[in-house]
């Protein structure tokens, strides 16, 4: 999944997008990050023109952001159904449609960001991306980080270890793994929707959530949200996908042009990201009332939690990859932990 970064102008993509034939193909693209975000400036910087580049002005692609058109799932679902051609949500949101991308979403499957990058971007991303044409309906061309690691946020009190969770009530997603997490930690898993979100924290629908710190900011759910916990554990895996139907349909030279243009998005994607988490976790520090980083006494009852959830979900993922995932970084301690939790 390696790609090429492309510079592009403003006024060579608006030169190529004139100079191109009246019937150019459109391809619709919906997500629900807003465009100011670096994931959105992705798609809006690299992807939309390099297609555009690529094709002289003979595909293009339009985007409509900050669930616009939908919320995360709800916008493969429109691609399914022709609405939308392509599309973005967390991995854990792609498992309305299938377990294809859940190994992404294991708590510490990877140790830093940098390591969870470079291993998406290659052999892991290219087998999710195979398993996902097999089994749902879409093709799958990036996995990558939007926001970092996730951090467990709530409205009720300092959470210092997961005894502390018990009757507190936590969105997750659709992914079974985050779910089992959440329960395994203690806590009440509620799925909720992502744009729904800050009005069932005010009505107390929910009182916290596991997600990455940048995009709890950028949504404003640190207004409610007012203890923080350093947990850490599951990747804030993203992916960018296109219903398969309709790539399939594309000629061999279409798909070429898509795909210079997801090779622009990615390089953009993965660079901006980490300087993105670092900026606006100290923001979000500043606005709370506790930011808590478990001592290592803490953090080995955190892993033990982890190691419930990865058991549970067994089935959801293939564990040679994950054993090969982890002994890549050298995580041996954790496998033989996993492996005698029944995990691996």
């Amino acid at each position: 999944m390696k790609g090429r970064f492309l510079f592009v102008t403003a006024a060579a993509v608006i030169m190529a997008v004139a100079s191109g034939p009246v019937d150019a193909k459109e391809l619709k693209f919906g997500t629900a990050v807003p465009s100011t975000t670096p994931l959105g400036e992705s798609i809006k910087d690299g992807l939309i023109p390099g297609i555009a580049k690529a094709s002289g002005g003979e595909l293009t692609m339009v985007a409509h952001y900050h669930g616009s058109v939908c919320g995360e799932q709800k916008c493969g679902e429109q691609a399914n159904q022709g609405l939308l051609a392509a599309w973005t949500s967390s991995t854990a949101n792609f498992g309305n449609f299938g377990t294809a991308l859940s190994i992404f979403d294991l708590p510490y499957l990877f140790k830093d960001q940098d390591t969870a990058n470079q291993i998406a971007d290659g052999w892991l991303g290219d087998a999710a991306s195979e398993n996902a044409a097999k089994t749902t309906q879409h093709k799958v061309f990036e996995v990558f980080s939007a926001g970092g690691f996730r951090q467990l946020g709530n409205t009720e009190r300092t959470i210092k270890s997961p005894a502390d969770m018990k009757g507190i009530k936590f969105r997750v997603t659709k992914s079974p793994i985050e779910y089992t997490l959440i329960k395994t930690w203690g806590g009440i898993p509620i799925p909720f929707d992502w744009l729904q979100l800050y009005q069932g924290l005010q009505t107390g629908v929910v009182n916290g959530e596991y997600v990455q710190v940048p995009w709890q900011y950028v949504f404003k759910h640190h207004e409610l949200n007012k203890y923080y916990t350093e947990t850490g554990g599951a990747w804030g895996g993203n992916h960018l996908s296109m219903d398969l139907k309709q790539f399939n349909e594309l000629s061999d030279q279409e798909k070429e042009w898509l795909l210079a243009g997801v090779d622009d998005f990615s390089a953009i994607a993965r660079a901006a990201d980490k300087a993105w988490v670092a900026k606006l976790t100290e923001a979000l520090k500043k606005e709370i009332d506790v930011w808590y980083t478990p001592n290592e006494a803490e953090m080995d009852m955190w892993r033990a939690g982890a190691v419930g959830a990865w058991a549970d979900a067994k089935g959801t993922y293939d564990p040679k990859l994950a054993e090969r995932a982890l002994a890549e970084q050298g995580l041996d301690s954790f496998i033989d932990t996993l492996k005698k939790g029944g995990a691996l």
